[in-house]
Order: structure tokens, then sequence, then C-alpha cells
């Protein structure tokens, strides 16, 4: 998932265009490498219990983490929101925790497009918990991105697994999540709400560790879930990098390339192809997400421009 967040930031000045390509670059890389641990995982929750395997996760993540600190020092620690940064981390443990339990039962490609369903809720959240203005065609956006979650769903058909409704609770859980980065970024760095996002699900999924705790008992399960570490701690250190070479509005989109690396994966590890109506959804998801992410941008811009003849 759409266990890859991108932090939403405030306007910033135009990038160069060679700045804009390395972080699409590099945020499609960390895309390839996330999807990658969604594979992984799923394949695990055969033999392992999804704590577990979560646990190994947010481990790389707390080792890219480890290693920000290690380069830059214990700065990337300071925050003026502590509270809200420990219930951000607190959400991610939940989410991605559901996620992988969701995955088990559901297609990946399935699934990823059905936890897509979460920029809708932000925006959604936004509006009531942030009193963020939201214009009449987001709003639509939002409307039709939710029929395509349907369309993907299909509940009563019996077509896809009741454990689809894990997924959208977790696509809840990271929609709350991101409301409060929109919170947490007018005060603290990006890096520094990864770092305590990191270490505060980390300690969390540590607590019931011992009580689910299943011995790997063969090379490939050790090796998958060393590869889930290393996978995830590299992943999102190229998303911080993606986010320092270029502004988010630019990276944002290559999110939806997780569609395409999980559709391959699902179908080269699995077996599993979407259906035709799953397409159709999926499609109606990343055009209305483009769509919504689009008149973002421009609500930030017209607000910056506000405020420079404001200061005019």
């Amino acid at each position: 998932m759409a266990l890859s967040p991108i932090t939403p930031l405030p306007l910033e000045p135009a990038a160069r265009r060679s700045d804009s390509l390395r972080g699409i670059a590099l945020m499609t890389l960390g895309m390839f490498l996330f999807s990658g641990v969604d594979t992984m995982g799923k394949f695990l929750t055969e033999s392992l219990h999804p704590v577990q395997i979560v646990w190994f996760r947010q481990s790389g993540l707390l080792l890219g983490v480890l290693i920000l600190i290690a380069m830059q020092g214990r700065s990337v620690l300071r925050t003026v929101h502590l509270k809200l940064q420990i219930g951000r981390g607190v959400l991610a443990a939940c989410s991605a925790t559901l996620f992988i339990v969701g995955v088990a039962h559901v297609p990946l490609a399935d699934a990823v497009a059905i936890t897509f369903v979460a920029p809708f809720m932000v925006t959604v959240m936004g509006a009531l918990i942030l009193r963020e203005p939201v214009g009449a065609r987001r709003w639509a956006a939002v409307v039709i991105g939710f029929i395509g979650t349907l369309i993907v769903i299909r509940p009563g058909m019996g077509v896809i697994h009741p454990a689809a409704g894990l997924l959208i609770i977790a696509a809840s859980a990271f929609a709350l999540r991101q409301v409060l980065s929109r919170v947490l970024a007018g005060g603290d760095r990006t890096r520094t709400t990864v770092a305590y996002t990191a270490i505060v699900s980390w300690v969390l999924l540590s607590l019931p560790l011992p009580f689910v705790w299943q011995t790997p008992v063969s090379g490939l399960e050790i090796g998958l879930l060393i590869a889930i570490a290393v996978f995830a701690a590299f992943g999102e250190v190229l998303v911080i990098m993606a986010l320092d070479a270029a502004q988010a509005v630019v990276v944002a989109p290559v999110q939806y390339s997780l569609l395409i690396w999980g559709t391959l994966y699902g179908f080269l590890v699995f077996g599993d192809l979407p259906d035709l109506w799953t397409g159709i959804g999926a499609v109606v998801i990343v055009a209305t997400g483009l769509y919504t992410l689009n008149r973002e941008r421009l609500a930030m811009r017209a607000q910056k421009l506000a405020v420079d003849e404001g200061d005019a």
C-alpha cells in the first residue's frame, strides 16, 4: 500500500526539471521495493503470523531511520508535536498489520486497488477535521473514487473475500495518518515524521511479538524476512530522497505505480490476474486520484499566490 505513504508538504519553489526527473526515478524505485515487500508479506502469511511479518517490515524502516540518524544526527528526532507523532506511529502499526491480514486472502493487485481509496478519505477527513475547503469538483472526484472502489469489491456478490473489509479499515487508518501528516508538516520535517513513525510502530508491534512468534523453519522464510526488512529500509530512504529532490506534488502520482508492480508480482508469484471489473475499478480510482492530486496542487498554488499578494 499502500504501505508507502507520501507525506503532504506545503508548496515549494519550482524545482529544476533534472531534480524532478531524479525525484520521480527515486520514487518509482521506492514503490517497486515496497510492492516487493507486500508480495513477500503475502507469501509468508501462509506460515507466519501477520504481526511477526509486519514487525520485520518495521524493523527495516527502523534500520533506515537509524542510518538517517547516523548520517544527520539526533536533530532528526527534534519535534514540536510529540503526541501527534506517537499517534501517527500507532496508526502506522495498525494499518500495516490490517493490510497484511487482508492481503493474505485477497489478490495483491485487488488489495492495492482497494487501499487506494485512502486519498479520497484524506479529502473527506481533511474537510471534516481540518476544515480544509473542498470544492464541488473534488467532492465529485471523491464520490466517483468510492464508486471505483465498490466496482473492485462488488459487495454482496461474493467476488472478493470478506477480508477486503480489513483493507478498507487499513485504508481508513492510513488516511487519518496522512491527515496527521498535514498537521505535522507545519512544524516538523518529513524525515522527523518518518523517524517517529518507524520507532513508535516498531515498539508497539514488539509488545505482542513474544505471544505470536513462530520460528522460521526454512531458509526461504528466513531469507524473505530479511529481504522484507532490507527492502523496506531502502524503500523508505528512497522516498525521503525523492521528496528531497522534487516537490511532493511532482512525485505523488508515482505511488499509483504500485498497481502496476502489484499486478506484475501477483501474476508472477501467485498466478493472479485482475478480472475486467477490477481493471475498470482501478482505472476509475487512479483517474480520480490523479485528478484530486492536481486539484490540490492548484489549490496550494492559489493559496501561495494569495499569501504573496498579502505580503506585498
